[in-house]
């Protein structure tokens, strides 16, 4: 597959226009507005935790403006938007993920002093997206860092549910659990959620850490108000509007477990409908054998999705990260065709092997189907199209819905 065949443009713009409609600076923003009348003269402290943390400040800043007197933003590494440091009163902190660190810890405190800093006269603005687990924590008294980082790291080769595994995150967490809505000490507060967990739940974004406080803990009333501002199911309705006359089909379910049977089952979808364009939304899992390779589930689910499709002319799958990541690496996925393995064997590698290995990201290298998109201001979760067209096909749908080329590769 080459970059002048048609259907990869086009599923690269599928992407593109469900990366826009989750987009966390204007789903921030847009929600903002519809909640908060223009003439309030409330005055606004905003923080701002996970991968889409400086897309959503920006957003808050874009509705609230001069109303907002203080910003932190903890965000991952590389995931700074431009312009997000230059935020009237912004403080900015670049943190760890998706392995916890010493930042981690001094980021984790620096949020509980600046909740508990905040002027009576101020309404709290709180906006959280995944990645928050490994950026921001307060540790339980007795545990320690590298405890959290065996737990992290074993939880994550084992491919171990994230329900799962976040509950295990908060047994040795202050933080999690409620953790940081207990600190808010009854105090009316607005938060925002872009979800990237299954049933969009506030106890689980982020391991919970704006979620409501358990029962059992005494404390003051819970007065916290929780908006959903954008999931998965959104980005896959764009990707749906996006392909215009093409016959789509959307999963009513959103997909999860093992990467390598999901490509079973997806492609087996494929197969059988009768669509030309199969959406799918969720997040899987790889286990990771000792000394693994490069790649991401994304990429582990795509080239495993490449070796059911070989020899088909007319079939293509992409998978990708919203976030503009995969795992340990910067790329979002990879897009795949029914030329992919061969290719990789070309290369001199071997599919089989490279699954094995866990070693994604070499085999779709060589075969130049790694799609990268940088940071994109959100993260829903996973994100999958499967593409049944022909190149003639493609051609016709170019002349009858002209657009503006995907700015992904």
């Amino acid at each position: 597959m080459t970059d002048s065949d048609p259907r990869r443009q086009l599923l690269l713009e599928l992407l593109q226009a469900g990366l826009a409609a989750v987009d966390g600076r204007r789903r921030t923003a847009d929600t903002l507005k519809a909640l908060i009348p223009i003439a309030t003269p409330v005055r606004y402290h905003v923080a701002a935790v996970g991968k889409a943390a400086s897309a959503m400040a920006l957003g808050a800043h874009d509705a609230l403006g001069d109303g907002i007197l203080r910003t932190l933003v903890i965000a991952k590494d590389g995931h700074l938007e431009a312009g997000v440091r230059n935020l009237p009163g912004a403080e900015v902190i670049e943190s760890s993920h998706p392995m916890p660190d010493e930042r981690s810890l001094a980021a984790g405190q620096r949020l509980v002093e600046f909740v508990a800093q905040m002027p009576a006269q101020v309404m709290p603005v709180l906006l959280i997206s995944g990645g928050a687990s490994s950026l921001v924590e307060v540790l339980a008294p007795g545990a320690t860092l590298q405890d959290l980082r065996t737990l992290n790291a074993t939880g994550l080769a084992s491919g171990e549910d994230i329900a799962a595994l976040n509950a295990r995150r908060r047994s040795i967490s202050v933080l999690k659990g409620g953790g940081l809505t207990a600190h808010l000490k009854g105090r009316a507060a607005l938060a925002l959620f872009v979800s990237d967990v299954p049933g969009d739940d506030p106890a689980v974004i982020g391991s919970g850490i704006l979620g409501p406080v358990p029962a059992a803990a005494a404390g003051p009333d819970d007065r916290v108000t929780r908006r959903i501002i954008a999931r998965i199911e959104d980005a896959m309705q764009a990707v749906s509007a996006r392909a215009a006359d093409l016959r789509t089909w959307i999963s009513d379910a959103r997909f999860a477990g093992d990467a390598e049977r999901l490509a079973v089952r997806l492609t087996h979808e494929l197969y059988l409908s009768g669509a030309q364009v199969c959406i799918w939304g969720g997040e899987s899992v790889v286990r990771l054998p000792p000394n693994p390779g490069r790649g991401g589930r994304n990429q582990h689910l795509a080239l495993a999705a490449a070796r059911l499709i070989a020899g088909e002319e007319d079939l293509l799958f992409l998978a990708a990260g919203t976030d503009g990541t995969d795992g340990p690496t910067a790329d979002a996925g990879a897009l795949v065709d029914g030329e992919t393995c061969a290719r990789v064997t070309v290369a001199g590698l071997d599919v089989e092997r490279s699954l094995l290995a866990a070693d994604s990201q070499s085999a779709l290298a060589a075969a130049g189907d790694l799609v990268h998109t940088g940071p994109t201001g959100t993260n829903v979760g996973d994100l999958a199209v499967g593409l049944k067209l022909s190149t003639a096909q493609a051609r016709s749908w170019y002349e009858r819905n002209p657009g503006v080329h995907a700015r992904v590769r």
